[in-house]
C-alpha cells in the first residue's frame, strides 16, 4: 500500500533537528493506552510458573517504567538458551502481545530441554503513546550497542550482554503499519533533514535474516508454519520487499549487528525478525498474534531439532 504524505509538520525542509523540534516532537505525543494495565498486570500470573525480574527502569519527563523479563524456572547453565523479545517498537502491539501469549499458553513446553527468556515490552513509553521512536526521538532498533544513547535499547544490551554468544535462538517481533508511511517514515525524513520518498508497505508476513550470518533453513521453517496462519507478503514489482532483495520467498537479509539491530544482540546461532502487517484487508489483529506466536514455536521447534546439526 502506498501513501503520498511528503511533509511533516515539525522542522525545516533540508534541516536536521535540533533540541526545539525533538521538544515539539515529544509534546505531540499523547499516552494511548497503559503499560501498567497491558504488560506488567498481563506479566503478573506468570509469577506462578516463571521467574519475573525487572532488568532496569526508565524515567521519562517523571514516569517510571519498569523493565520486566521473564525467565523458565529452574535455569540451567548446560542447557541452551532461548530469546524472545518483543515491543522495541511501541507501536507494533503484537509484538509485545504475541510475546505474552507465547509465554502464557506455550512456556513451559520447553522445559528441561532449554532455558527460556523473554521480555515482552523493551520500549514502555513507546508502548503507550503507539510510538515507534524513544522519547528523544530516537529509534531503539538501530541503537542495540555497548554505549548505546537510547535507554530502552542499553538496558536490553545489558541484560543479554553475559548470554552473548551462548543463546541458541533469538526472535524479535515486529509488526508494519499504514502509519509508517503515514508518520514513522515522514517524521524520520523531517527529522535528518532529508526529502520524504513514499514507498510500500508489504502486504503480509515475512521475516529479516542476518546477511552476515545466513539461516535460510530456520527461516524457512518458520515462514511454512505462518503461512498455515496467515498470508506471506509477496515481493513488489521489482522482486523486492521494503528495497531489499529477497532470500527466498518471505525473507530478506540485512547485516543486522551492523544496523543495531536488536536481533543481533545475542549473537545466536539461530535468529530472525518478524514482520506482520496488521492493517492488511486479508487479516486481523487476532490472526497477526496468532502468527507471533507460531513464529516463536516454529522457530524454537527448529533451534532445539537442529542444535547440534
Amino acid at each position: 500500500m502506498k501513501h503520498d504524505n511528503t511533509t511533516y509538520p515539525i522542522g525545516t525542509p533540508g534541516q536536521a533537528w535540533g533540541a526545539a523540534e525533538g521538544t515539539a516532537w515529544r509534546a505531540r505525543q499523547t499516552r494511548q493506552r497503559s503499560y501498567a494495565q497491558d504488560v506488567i498486570a498481563a506479566i503478573e500470573p506468570l509469577r506462578q510458573s516463571f521467574d519475573v525480574s525487572e532488568y532496569g527502569a526508565l524515567d521519562c519527563a517523571g514516569e517510571r517504567f519498569p523493565l520486566l523479563a521473564i525467565r523458565s524456572r529452574g535455569w540451567r547453565e548446560e542447557l541452551p538458551t532461548l530469546v524472545v523479545t518483543g515491543g522495541v517498537h511501541g507501536y507494533e502491539t503484537s509484538g509485545v502481545q504475541g510475546a505474552l501469549q507465547f509465554v502464557r499458553e506455550h512456556g513451559l513446553e520447553q522445559a528441561g530441554r532449554a532455558n527460556l527468556l523473554v521480555v515482552p515490552c523493551v520500549s514502555p513509553w513507546a508502548w503507550e503513546r503507539v510510538q515507534r521512536w524513544n522519547p528523544d526521538a530516537l529509534d531503539p532498533n538501530r541503537n542495540f550497542r555497548a554505549g548505546s544513547p537510547v535507554g530502552e535499547s542499553a538496558a536490553l544490551v545489558a541484560l543479554l550482554a553475559p548470554l552473548h554468544g551462548r543463546v541458541l535462538m533469538h526472535i524479535d517481533l515486529h509488526e508494519t503499519t499504514d502509519s509508517d508511511e503515514s508518520e514513522f517514515r515522514p517524521a524520520l525524513a523531517a527529522r535528518d533533514g532529508e526529502a520524504f520518498v513514499p514507498s510500500e508497505i508489504p502486504d503480509g508476513f515475512y521475516l529479516v535474516d542476518d546477511a552476515e550470518r545466513p539461516q535460510p533453513g530456520f527461516q524457512r521453517a518458520v515462514i511454512d508454519a505462518v503461512a498455515r496462519v496467515t498470508h506471506i507478503a509477496e515481493p513488489d514489482a521489482n522482486g523486492q520487499i521494503i528495497e531489499c532483495p529477497l532470500q527466498q520467498p518471505g525473507v530478506i537479509s540485512f547485516a543486522v549487528a551492523k544496523k543495531g539491530l536488536c536481533a543481533a544482540i545475542t549473537a545466536a546461532r539461530f535468529a530472525t525478525t518478524t514482520e506482520v502487517y496488521p492493517d492488511s484487508a486479508r487479516t486481523t489483529p487476532e490472526e497477526c498474534v496468532a502468527a507471533q506466536v507460531t513464529a516463536v514455536r516454529a522457530a524454537i521447534a527448529y533451534a532445539l531439532d537442529h542444535a547440534n546439526a
